[in-house]
C-alpha cells in the first residue's frame, strides 16, 4: 500500500501540473483581453481577426472598447496591429513578443491625442495582456479571412444599360414588368415596384408625378410626355405626395429654387424596366483639362465622365465601379480600380473632380474609405425590450444558401435566416433569434456560425457587418459595418452595391431587394453614398420609404435596409481640401436643419446609441460562434453600470460656436507662418510677421498642403456637426419597404384578385 502511495504521489503531482496548464490556456484563451490604462480608462480588446501572416509577422485588426472613469458607456472601434510572434509548437500556442499600432479609429473621439496615447497603451501592453492564439485557431481564422476575401471579390461588375443624354433627363426605374396596384386614397391604380409616382387614371392614360411636373404616356413604360394641363383628380396626388417628402424628410421646394444646381424645368424621361445607369452633360460635352494630367473631364455634367488623351478612352465612375468606352454612346466596360491611367492618382485635392479620389487605389482618398469602412456604428440593446417584427406572405419559404448550411426566407420583407434548428433575422441592426420562423423573436447574443461565409450572390449578405460584441444580463453590445448598408471594401477602394440583380418576391405582395444600379450612386467623405444630382427630392415617392397615410408603404431600396441620401455638387471645389466655411450648405434640395442621419439605430426605440462623430460610422466583427471558442466569459466581462442606463436617445453633441484658429505652422527648417485671411505670413527675429515672398512659390504650396492635411479630419468632423439635423420630427423606415405605388398594410403590397 505504502509503494502504491508513492507510485500515485507523482500521477497526482502530473495531474495537477497540467490541471494548472490547462487552467492557464484556458484564461489565455477568454476573450475580450482587459487592458487598465494610465488615465484610468478601462480598453477591452476582443478576439483578433487575422489579416495575413508572413514569417514570424501576423498583421491583423481586432475591435476594441474604450471606457473612461467618468463614461457609462465605452466607446467601440478598430485598431490594426502588426505583431512580431513565437510559436510554441509543442504546446500549438502562437505568443505576440512585440506590436505596432500604426492605425486606431473609434467611433466617437476625433482628439488625435487621445488616439495616439491609445496606440502607444495598445503597443507597450499588448505583449503583457497574456494574448496567446491557438495555432489551430489561427489557421482556421487565416482560411476564413481568405474565404471570405475571395468571396468578397466575387461581386458582380457587368456593367448596366448605360444611356447617354445630353439635355436634362431622368432615368425611371422600375423593377421588371409594371406592377399595379390599386390605391385606395389615390382612387387610382398605381406601378408598385418603382420609387417613382406613376397611376393609370379613368382615362387608361398613365401618368409620371415629378418634381412639381407631371408627364402623361399611353402605356407604364413610356414615352412619356410633358401633361402642362393634367386632369384635375391629380391634383390630390401632387399634394400627396409633395406633403409626404415635405414632413418625412425635410424637403423644401424652395430649396430646389435657391440651388443653381437643380434643373426645375420639364426633362426628357427615360424608361428602364432592368438595372441601367443614366449619364448626362448638358448639351455636347464640354472637356476641361485637369492639371498635369492626361485626363479631360466633363465641366457640364454632375457625373463623373472623363477622357484620357493618351488613349483617347472615356472613363466613368458609377456606384464606386469605373467603366470604359472609345464613345460615350458605346458599349461599356468594367475596368478594376487598378488598372485605370495613373494620371488619376495625381488629380489635385481641392478641384473640382477630387470626388473620384476615393475611388483611386493608392490615394489618401482611397486608404480613409477603406479604413472608415471598418469602423463600427454601435449600440447596446436592450434584451427585454427590444422586438422584431417579421410577417410571411404565406407560409414561410426557405431556399439553401450556396456553399453554406444555412437558408434563407424568400417570401417575406425581412431578411430570416434559418441555421441549424434556430431562426435569425436582423431589423434595424439588431439581431435576433427564435426557435421558429415566426417567433417569438429575442435578442441574439450569437450569430450564425456561418454567417460570414455567405456568398454576395445572396440578397442576406449583408447581414454579415452586423456584429454582436458584448453581452451582459440587461444589455446586448452590437453595431454595424457600412457593408450593412450596402458599402463595401472591394480590393483597394470602396464600391456601392454587389453588382447583383435580386430578384424581388412577386406574391400577393410585392417585396423589393437591395439595389446597385440607377440612381448614380455617389461617395463623400462624410456622408458615405448618396443619390446622385440628376434627382430633386420629389422625383421620389412619399419619402424614401417611410410610412404615410392609411397605412400605405412607400419607398423601394430593400428590406430594412438604409435608404440613401441625397448627393450634392460640387461646384467650383472638389470634396478634399476646400475651405471650412465652404460646407455650412446642406446638399441640394435638402432642408439645412432636419434630413441626413447615417445612424439606423436613432430609428429604434430599445437601444442607446450615440452620434458624437458620425461622419461614415464605420466599422468591424467580433462576435460569433464559431472562433470565440470560450464565449462564456465575455459576460462576465461587464461594461460599469449598465443596468441604471435608461433605453433613449443620446442627442449627438454639437459643435461650439466659439471658432478657435488653427493658422500657425512650421517647415522642416523650423520657420514658423501663420494664414492670416488667406495670406501666409513668417514670423520674423524681430517677433513681427512678414508676408511670405511671392518669389517662392514652393513654401506656400507646401505650407497650403500641410494645412488641408491638418484640417482634413477636423472639417470632416466639423462640417457634418455643423450640418447635422436637429431631431425635432422622428423619421421612421418603412418596416416592409414597399413599392412606389403603396400597399394597404405594413407589409408590403398586395395584389389585388
Amino acid at each position: 500500500m505504502k509503494k502504491l502511495r508513492l507510485l500515485m504521489l507523482p500521477l497526482f503531482a502530473i495531474a495537477f501540473l497540467f490541471s494548472l496548464t490547462a487552467a492557464k490556456a484556458q484564461e489565455n484563451s477568454e476573450w475580450p483581453k482587459v487592458i487598465s490604462a494610465n488615465d484610468g480608462s478601462t480598453i477591452k480588446i476582443y478576439q483578433p481577426q487575422p489579416e495575413s501572416l508572413s514569417g514570424d509577422i501576423l498583421k491583423f485588426r481586432s475591435a476594441v472598447s474604450v471606457q473612461s472613469p467618468n463614461d457609462t458607456d465605452p466607446t467601440f472601434g478598430t485598431f490594426w496591429c502588426v505583431a512580431t510572434i513565437a510559436t510554441d509548437r509543442d504546446n500549438r500556442i502562437v505568443h505576440l513578443i512585440n506590436t505596432r499600432v500604426p492605425n486606431l479609429k473609434l467611433s466617437s473621439d476625433s482628439d488625435v491625442n487621445h488616439i495616439n496615447y491609445l496606440k502607444t497603451t495598445l503597443e507597450s501592453q499588448l505583449p503583457q495582456a497574456g494574448i496567446e492564439i491557438p495555432m489551430d485557431v489561427l489557421l482556421t481564422q487565416l482560411d476564413n479571412n481568405a474565404e471570405q476575401n475571395k468571396l468578397a471579390q466575387n461581386f458582380d461588375n457587368n456593367p448596366p444599360k448605360i444611356i447617354y443624354a445630353s439635355k436634362p433627363s431622368i432615368l425611371v426605374l422600375i423593377d421588371g414588368e409594371p406592377k399595379m396596384k390599386r390605391n385606395p386614397s389615390w382612387g387610382l391604380d398605381a406601378v408598385v415596384n418603382t420609387p417613382f409616382t406613376i397611376v393609370r387614371n379613368n382615362d387608361g392614360q398613365f401618368y409620371l408625378y415629378g418634381a412639381k411636373h407631371w408627364y402623361k404616356a399611353s402605356s407604364a413604360t413610356g414615352p412619356y410626355q410633358p401633361a402642362y394641363n393634367p386632369p384635375a383628380n391629380l391634383n390630390k396626388i401632387a399634394s400627396a405626395v409633395d406633403a409626404a417628402n415635405d414632413a418625412q424628410a425635410g424637403y423644401s421646394s424652395s430649396a430646389d429654387k435657391s440651388d443653381d444646381n437643380v434643373y426645375t424645368g420639364y426633362s426628357d424621361i427615360i424608361v428602364s424596366t432592368q438595372p441601367a445607369e443614366l449619364i448626362q452633360t448638358s448639351g455636347q460635352p464640354n472637356m476641361v483639362p485637369i492639371d498635369n494630367t492626361s485626363l479631360l473631364y466633363a465641366a457640364n455634367s454632375n457625373n463623373d465622365i472623363f477622357l484620357d488623351t493618351n488613349t483617347q478612352q472615356y472613363y466613368i465612375l458609377v456606384s464606386g465601379r469605373w467603366f470604359t468606352s472609345n464613345s460615350l454612346n458605346g458599349s461599356w466596360r468594367y475596368i478594376p480600380a487598378t488598372n485605370i491611367p495613373a494620371d488619376f492618382a495625381k488629380i489635385p485635392e481641392g478641384s473640382p473632380k477630387d470626388n473620384v479620389l476615393a475611388s483611386v487605389p493608392g490615394t489618401y482618398a482611397a486608404k480613409e474609405a477603406i479604413l472608415d469602412a471598418q469602423i463600427p456604428q454601435t449600440a447596446k440593446v436592450d434584451r427585454n425590450k427590444a422586438a422584431a417584427d417579421v410577417t410571411y406572405d404565406g407560409e414561410p419559404d426557405f431556399r439553401p444558401i450556396e456553399g453554406t448550411n444555412m437558408q434563407y426566407a424568400i417570401n417575406t420583407a425581412s431578411s430570416v435566416v434559418r441555421y441549424g434548428n434556430l431562426y435569425y433575422t436582423v431589423e434595424s441592426g439588431v439581431w435576433f433569434v427564435a426557435p421558429t420562423p415566426n417567433g417569438p423573436w429575442r435578442v441574439a447574443t450569437e450569430r450564425p456560425a456561418e454567417i460570414d461565409i455567405i456568398p454576395p450572390s445572396y440578397p442576406v449578405y449583408n447581414l454579415k457587418y452586423v456584429y454582436i460584441y458584448d453581452v451582459t444580463p440587461d444589455w446586448v453590445y452590437m453595431g454595424y459595418t457600412p457593408g450593412y448598408l450596402n458599402t463595401f471594401v472591394y480590393g483597394p477602394t470602396v464600391v456601392y452595391g454587389t453588382g447583383y440583380y435580386y430578384r424581388p418576391w412577386w406574391g400577393n405582395y410585392y417585396y423589393p431587394r437591395p439595389f446597385t444600379w440607377g440612381f448614380n450612386m455617389m461617395y463623400n467623405p462624410w456622408y458615405g453614398w448618396g443619390v446622385g444630382f440628376n434627382y430633386s427630392f420629389g422625383w421620389f415617392n412619399i419619402g424614401f420609404g417611410t410610412t404615410i397615410w392609411n397605412g400605405w408603404v412607400g419607398g423601394w431600396w430593400g428590406p430594412r435596409i438604409y435608404h440613401p441620401p441625397y448627393c450634392w455638387s460640387p461646384r467650383n471645389y472638389g470634396f478634399y481640401g476646400r475651405n471650412a466655411g465652404f460646407y455650412a450648405r446642406r446638399p441640394i434640395v435638402i432642408n439645412n436643419n432636419r434630413f441626413v442621419t447615417n445612424n439606423i439605430y436613432n430609428y429604434r426605440h430599445d437601444v442607446v446609441t450615440s452620434n458624437r462623430i458620425v461622419y461614415n460610422n464605420r466599422n468591424v466583427n467580433i462576435r460569433n460562434d464559431r472562433y470565440n471558442y470560450n464565449n462564456s466569459n465575455i459576460r462576465n466581462n461587464n461594461f460599469g453600470n449598465n443596468r441604471n442606463v435608461r433605453g433613449e436617445h443620446v442627442q449627438p453633441n454639437m459643435p461650439s460656436n466659439v471658432v478657435r484658429e488653427n493658422n500657425i505652422l512650421s517647415d522642416r527648417q523650423g520657420n514658423v507662418y501663420r494664414n492670416e485671411q488667406g495670406r501666409w505670413e513668417q514670423r520674423t527675429p524681430q517677433r513681427q510677421w512678414a508676408p511670405v515672398n511671392n518669389n517662392h512659390p514652393e513654401v506656400i504650396h507646401n505650407l497650403e498642403r500641410q494645412q488641408a492635411m491638418q484640417q482634413r479630419g477636423q472639417m470632416r468632423f466639423q462640417n457634418f456637426q455643423m450640418n447635422r439635423p436637429a431631431p425635432a420630427q422622428r423619421f421612421t423606415p418603412a418596416p416592409s419597404r414597399g413599392g412606389g405605388g403603396g400597399g394597404n398594410n405594413n407589409r408590403g403590397n398586395r395584389w389585388g384578385h
